[in-house]
């Protein structure tokens, strides 16, 4: 079973590597990982697609939740939520027919062609993630240059989002 984790973590050198370390000595795998920094600038969220079975997520949370940087951990995938992947991709087509059925795809899948070469195009496509492993497997026929992509974001619907009251949290944990 597939399981998002969001863990809101103090801003601070080494905090990545630690984390993903740890996991990885553990023998847990990070199917995805995108980490930035939050709204306060001594925070970032770290966003992990782990895959397991409910004890390997409960054991995960554990070893995230010991370590001293680590805030807040929540499995954004046990609630209502919106994910999403980001994909650059550069593609072979050059002017006339192929590069308006490529541009006529990239708005399908609500894209955008981002950069215009010679003989390329480079097109900046959002969603979840069937959405671009769809629009990957279209793109394929054109022949793909190069593709980079994000790991996974993720953001539990409403109020009761995934970071409430983070401050008074990363006070406390500092101090105990």
């Amino acid at each position: 079973m597939r399981h998002v984790l969001s863990a809101v973590v103090q801003n601070v050198p080494g905090v990545l590597a630690h984390i993903s370390g740890m996991l990885a000595s553990r023998g847990y795998n990070i199917d995805s990982l995108a980490v930035g920094e939050t709204d306060d600038p001594d925070l970032s969220r770290m966003t992990f697609v782990v895959v397991g079975d409910d004890r390997v997520l409960e054991q995960v949370r554990k070893q995230l939740e010991k370590i001293v940087t680590v805030v807040k951990v929540v499995d954004v995938s046990a609630k209502d939520h919106v994910e999403r992947d980001l994909m650059l991709l550069r593609v072979k087509a050059a002017p006339g027919r192929k590069r308006s059925e490529v541009r006529e795809l990239v708005d399908i899948f609500r894209g955008q062609i981002v950069d215009v070469g010679p003989d390329e195009v480079m097109i900046e496509i959002s969603g979840r993630e069937s959405k671009i492993e769809a629009f990957i497997e279209r793109m394929r026929t054109y022949e793909i240059i190069e593709l980079v992509r994000t790991g996974r974001i993720a953001m539990v619907r409403g109020r009761g989002s995934s970071e409430p009251n983070a401050a008074p949290q990363l006070a406390a944990k500092s101090s105990g």
